[in-house]
């Protein structure tokens, strides 16, 4: 009876591991082909005047760089309000507040706003940045709407990522004479920052490739200037891409696909330096 339950188990395993097998085997097939397909589409649109020109009606002349600009902008002032309001959250949530009744509704509200549509934080946003703060249809109110879109992920994974180290750790530093906050910025905070880094581009990559709350808040979809202040008009790439590919024009298929290789780009090099920074941070941890 034990073999033949034993066997059952094997062979439900070995099943399950030709499931998820599949599954990724498949996964990156189609990544394959849809890599592809914009490289064919792209490639032949892609050249130093995309780069550097504007946005045009004539596919000849259409660049991408208000929208890459926009983007780049956007990105960073978002990242500067993310880092330090999630962190801080996330710090004081884990290492500083008492635990009690209020502590734990934060906690579940942060839990599900994680979940909330980025539709939905456009909405919000358009509601209190644009139209309540006054921001009008600006770069600021861009990036506090992207913030508030990331910050429950960003939250979640600071807070994860205090919960893994030691509690030896703490102890060790409140034994010596540190206060709290003492043992958390000297000792906690910088053991915790390669995986709080880690959750940090996992939100900021999401943000840089939405376009719905930002359409909502007043991104368009053609700006031939550059902005020269954060209460300037903005677009970004993935409104621009959306753009071009609701174009008729044939044309502007490919151009639409050279704009999906240049975001790609700028995700992936974005990314590489961040976990650069996250590893060489790790090193010297300690």
């Amino acid at each position: 009876m034990f073999e033949e339950n034993l066997a059952k188990r094997h062979a439900f395993g070995r099943a399950f591991q030709v499931l998820i097998f599949s599954a990724t085997v498949t996964g990156l097939v189609l990544l394959g082909i849809l890599l592809w397909r914009v490289s064919v589409a792209g490639l032949p649109w892609l050249n130093w005047n995309f780069v550097t020109s504007f946005p045009s009606r004539l596919p000849a002349k259409a660049g991408i760089l208000s929208a890459l600009v926009g983007s780049m902008l956007i990105i960073a002032m978002t990242s500067v309000f993310s880092i330090l309001f999630g962190i801080g959250a996330a710090i004081y949530l884990e290492e500083l507040s008492a635990k009690g009744r209020l502590n734990r509704f934060i906690e579940l509200n942060i839990s599900n706003l994680a979940g909330v549509p980025s539709l939905v934080y456009g909405i919000l946003g358009l509601a209190v940045f644009v139209r309540f703060l006054n921001f009008e249809r600006s770069i600021l109110a861009a990036a506090c709407t992207l913030t508030l879109m990331i910050l429950p992920v960003i939250i979640i994974t600071s807070r994860e990522a205090l919960k893994a180290i030691p509690v030896n750790l703490r102890m060790a530093a409140l034994a010596l004479g540190a206060t709290p906050w003492q043992s958390v910025w000297s000792h906690i905070l910088p053991a915790a920052l390669p995986n709080i880094l880690t959750g940090v581009i996992l939100a900021l990559s999401r943000a840089l490739g939405e376009a719905a709350p930002l359409i909502i808040v007043g991104g368009v979809t053609y700006i031939a200037f550059l902005p020269n202040t954060m209460f300037d008009a903005f677009t970004t790439l993935p409104i621009q891409i959306f753009n071009w590919a609701g174009r008729p024009q044939v044309e502007f298929q490919g151009i639409a696909a050279a704009g999906i290789i240049v975001m790609l780009v700028v995700v992936l090099t974005t990314n590489a330096f961040a976990i650069i920074l996250r590893n060489r941070l790790g090193d010297r941890r300690y």
